[in-house]
């Protein structure tokens, strides 16, 4: 194995899934505030309300349908650069991501186009169930990739054939505390971000005294009011995750508190148990992972509980521009956050891809460093010109407002007289 191999396939693979992270995050937080936005427009059937779900709502499409590119080239990257992983543990952890394969790209994916192209043509009820089936198939996305995940941190519910693992106890690899506690970590940390990211939009309106003043003046209220609870629902799970890594993953645990005696010792168990080698994660990137996480955290209840208390004057909502600078320029805490979380995750277990049973050495695929340079340089090409294209899109419709030509427009022909007889069913 070249290590100069093992080291760019490492980096790749950390660069392409950081990049989709990136979107998986808004996306998720954005679908579910669209749904509870339509079920409150549905209901009470007043157009502010549907015009909210019309403007966030082409934000979430934007930021889905650009992701969605991203998330393809991960499973691709299992059989390209780790074929020793997929050989090994595929048959455990690769029907999981099977299982996410149709429910994003078959499920999630019709029901989204049903949403979008359904809008003045559906029953309103019809077109509210697809939102709705949208952000559930959603949520199972993320579970079934955090199953394999969860996996790959805390092997469970397998057992050994000849030099593969196969499945023995689905029911312990569905309910493996690794996945579900970071599922619930996960969940709470898009709504986190999405309710930054709606105050940050919000608050770049009224800075520029949007004539909009009045919908995003409530638009702020949301992405407030939302922050606060879903970063401690964050908080909360992150703080079980890591007291449960001492169990879990004992040496990240170690690394991470800088515990010099106990590393020593677990190094010297593992190397009596699985032979010469270097089991100690980097220090850099465990710690430094993990402060940077809970630093963001720190800056974010600041701005969360600060936040929550201003928004309930009317005069700080609309007039207070120093709080609305501060708003715009928050919005990336909460990636920064979640990408330093998964680094300190990720390269906690290392050198395991399987922790425990398979190392990330013998997991890399037998390439040559020049065809991993040039997979690298073009991953690296494409997922950088992807989350540009990305933020110049939703910086463009940001910036528009609530145009009435966006998603949900009716372009429909209609007499004078069928406009006066009938409203169109799915509209607010």
């Amino acid at each position: 194995m070249n290590p100069d191999v093992l080291d760019l396939a490492r980096l790749q693979f950390a660069l392409t899934a950081g990049g989709h992270f990136l979107f998986v995050a808004l996306t998720l937080g954005l679908a579910t505030l669209v749904a509870v936005l339509q079920t409150v427009a549905t209901i009470g059937r007043k157009p502010s309300h549907a015009r909210m779900v019309r403007f966030w709502g082409q934000l979430y499409v934007i930021n889905y349908a650009v992701g969605i590119v991203t998330g393809i080239v991960m499973e691709f990257q299992f059989g390209m650069s780790w074929s020793g992983l997929t050989h090994y543990a595929g048959n455990v952890f690769g029907a999981s991501l099977a299982v996410e394969t149709i429910v994003a790209f078959f499920v999630e994916s019709t029901f989204l186009g049903l949403w979008i192209f359904g809008w003045n043509r559906l029953n309103r009820w019809a077109h509210l169930a697809a939102i709705w089936i949208v952000t559930l198939t959603a949520y199972l996305s993320a579970y079934w990739i955090l199953v394999s995940n969860g996996f790959l941190n805390h092997p469970v519910g397998h057992r050994v054939e000849g030099d593969k693992l196969v499945l023995d106890d689905p029911v312990a690899v569905l309910t493996n505390p690794s996945a579900l506690l970071a599922f619930g970590h996960i969940l709470a940390g898009s709504l986190l971000t999405a309710g930054f990211f709606v105050a940050g939009v919000s608050a770049y309106h009224l800075f520029r005294r949007s004539p909009e003043w009045e919908f995003f003046g409530r638009s702020l209220r949301i992405g407030v009011f939302l922050s606060l609870p879903a970063l401690m629902a964050t908080a909360a799970f992150g703080g079980v995750q890591l007291a449960s890594l001492s169990t879990l993953q004992p040496m990240k645990s170690a690394v991470f508190s800088q515990e010099t005696a106990e590393i020593t010792r677990l190094q010297a168990e593992l190397v009596a148990r699985h032979g010469p080698g270097d089991y100690v994660p980097s220090e850099a990137w465990t710690r430094g992972g993990g402060l940077v996480m809970l630093v963001c955290f720190g800056l974010m209840m600041y701005f969360t509980f600060a936040g929550a208390i201003l928004a309930c004057f009317k005069k700080a909502v609309f007039r207070f521009r120093l709080w609305h600078l501060a708003l715009m320029a928050a919005v990336p805490l909460p990636y920064v956050a979640m990408i330093s979380g998964w680094v300190f995750r990720e390269a906690g277990r290392q050198p395991w891809v399987v922790y425990g049973l398979l190392t990330t050495e013998d997991a890399v695929s037998d390439l040559s460093p020049t065809s991993m340079r040039v997979s690298l340089a073009v991953f690296t090409i494409l997922f950088a010109l992807l989350v540009v294209l990305n933020a110049w899109l939703l910086a463009r419709h940001a910036r528009r407002g609530p145009v009435d030509s966006g998603l949900g427009h009716d372009d429909r022909t209609a007499s004078p007289e069928e406009q006066a007889a009938a409203l169109p069913p799915a509209r607010y």
